[in-house]
């Protein structure tokens, strides 16, 4: 499910980058009407639709190098040694922004449907300021 608060909220997006669990390929299709998408797979995409998606992306974005995977507790390599700078990922669905070893680390949430108690959110990243900053824009307060 996409919602259109969801795609309005994306609406003016360079890069669209997606850390899985997608759902169904009309999702990507729709995305990639408003930007260019970096997609991988998350645990729920499993239809032969998603055998395309990789388990993990290297995109660079104005300067910087972003990795993507689903899953955090998989990343299975140094982002700091790496000349990584940010890594995004899903899974849990909890909006979350952090920091270590000078590399930034975005939960972006989940703009699909609700899951328990959490927001229903996505992330925008602004790479054109220093520093970057992350907005969470709860989709459903839009």
């Amino acid at each position: 499910m996409l919602r259109d608060e969801a795609l309005e909220a994306l609406r003016g997006s360079q890069l669209i980058i997606h850390a899985g669990d997608v759902g169904k390929p009309e999702i990507l299709m729709a995305l990639r009407r408003l930007a260019p998408v970096v997609a991988v797979k998350g645990n729920i995409d499993k239809a032969s639709w998603a055998s395309e998606l990789p388990a993990t992306a290297m995109v660079e974005a104005n300067g910087a190098t972003v990795y993507v995977l689903h899953d955090i507790q998989e990343l299975d390599l140094d982002p700091a040694a790496a000349g990584i700078q940010i890594v995004v990922s899903g899974h849990s669905h909890q909006p979350k922004r952090s920091e270590r070893s000078g590399v930034l680390y975005i939960n972006p949430g989940s703009a699909g449907p609700r899951r328990f108690r959490l927001p229903v959110a996505v992330a925008r990243l602004d790479l054109g300021t220093a520093p970057w900053s992350v907005t969470f824009v709860d989709v459903l307060e839009r």
